[in-house]
């Protein structure tokens, strides 16, 4: 059972009370509007943050302390829900049950946790120069490695194509350009910002009681905040003229990806319904998109579907020899056809259903497996438990199916293939 706490004016502290586990976890995450001018900001900020502070102005100064905590962890958090992105950090450590007589862990890691934020180290009126060089170099090896990943980066293609007027088509990391031009300054100005303007969503898994955690945590975390600036509700698809783009790229075999529309959000009561439609039509080694066009009629090498609730967009991606794209744009269009129609299995329904069940079943199996559940929700706007939902999931008949299928709509097309590079 999860538990609410308004620690102070935009500061929002929800406990899981769990002692199945050695390990606890505590997240804090600054919720922004996905925005242009600051995602790439946000995806570096946690990042310096991790390289000092005043008191321990080195990595390895860090990893000594945190060692003297039981060989606890912080690590940075950037997330993209819909229209949202969060800026944080993610700490694990020892449940203090399994600590020595009289040692605490909770306390300690929140006061650090405190430092991380509040207390790096500043020159010119900025961030530490060499810091933000060099994280600034890690970050724009990260998002480059998605030209690595063909797959990856047609999808990637996809939606900023499709969603150029939405602001779910930004990369959750910004672009490398946005990142190469971020100053220390600029950086610190930013954090200085975010800090007195943005939600703070706090989140604890341990064994502590969650009332013991909110009164630790809220002087702690009183940044002398005014009142935030609020957020703007998650909003569905903006809508635009679809498209049907080619590129071309040295790659040895096509990537072909397609973008849906549907009216259903997280937000609607059909939802369930599109998640299991999801799961019939393409996610995952049961589905029909899986089973006819790869399986039995070999027309991709790789193929699959995505479902992003808080958007209401359906998305496919397939690995093809390039000459058969239109037969295989084609094929995906007739199984999603036939699934509108209600040419679906008791079969291909009972294993989409379980292939649901079981993701749900492992929000629970872990700390970070739970805070991400329940943080993930609370942005999207769907504050359900497990169980909640798999109830939802188990009552979806193939008449709800089969309207949910009926309300989605191919909105842009965008095909990688082989030949000389267009970027």
């Amino acid at each position: 059972m999860i538990q609410t706490f308004s620690l102070s004016p935009g500061v929002t502290l929800r406990c899981c009370c769990d002692g199945r586990f050695k390990q606890g976890c505590l997240s804090l995450q600054l919720v922004r509007p996905m925005g242009a001018d600051e995602a790439a900001m946000n995806a570096l900020l946690p990042t310096v943050l991790l390289r000092g502070t005043v008191r321990h102005p080195s990595l390895r100064s860090i990893t000594l302390a945190l060692d003297d905590l039981y060989g606890a962890s912080v690590s940075p958090q950037v997330r993209r829900v819909g229209d949202y992105q969060t800026t944080g950090l993610y700490c694990g450590f020892m449940d203090e049950r399994f600590a020595l007589p009289g040692d605490r862990v909770l306390e300690p890691m929140a006061e650090f946790l405190r430092e991380l934020l509040l207390e790096s180290p500043l020159e010119n009126g900025g961030f530490l120069e060499r810091y933000v060089e060099s994280e600034k170099k890690n970050l724009i090896s990260s998002i480059q490695c998605d030209l690595n990943d063909k797959q990856a980066y047609a999808m990637g293609r996809l939606l900023k194509i499709m969603c150029r007027e939405d602001s779910f088509g930004l990369p959750r990391l910004g672009e490398p350009e946005q990142v190469a031009a971020i100053t220390p300054q600029g950086l610190y100005r930013h954090h200085q910002r975010i800090l007195a303007q943005s939600a703070v969503q706090l989140f604890y898994v341990g064994s502590r009681a969650p009332e013991q955690v909110a009164e630790l945590l809220a002087p702690l975390l009183d940044f002398g905040r005014r009142e935030p600036v609020p957020l703007p509700p998650q909003t569905d698809f903006h809508p635009c003229p679809g498209q049907d783009v080619t590129e071309t790229m040295d790659v040895t075999q096509g990537k072909l990806c397609l973008g849906f529309t549907t009216p259903i959000t997280n937000r609607e009561p059909d939802y369930p319904a599109m998640q299991v439609l999801n799961q019939v039509f393409g996610a995952g080694m049961t589905s029909k998109l899986f089973m006819n066009l790869r399986e039995k009629e070999s027309l991709c090498y790789s193929i699959g579907s995505g479902y992003y609730g808080s958007k209401g967009i359906l998305t496919v991606s397939a690995g093809i020899d390039s000459a058969q794209r239109d037969r295989v744009q084609a094929g995906i269009l007739h199984q999603l056809q036939l699934c509108a129609q209600g040419e679906i299995t008791p079969g291909e329904l009972e294993n989409a259903k379980q292939g649901l069940l079981s993701g749900l079943r492992a929000a629970h199996d872990s700390p970070g497996a739970i805070e991400s559940y329940y943080s993930g929700g609370v942005l999207s706007g769907v504050q359900l438990s497990p169980e909640e939902a798999m109830a939802r999931i188990q009552a979806v008949t193939l008449p709800r199916l089969c309207r949910a299928a009926q309300s989605v709509r191919l909105h842009t097309a965008y095909f990688l293939t082989e030949g000389r590079s267009d970027r």
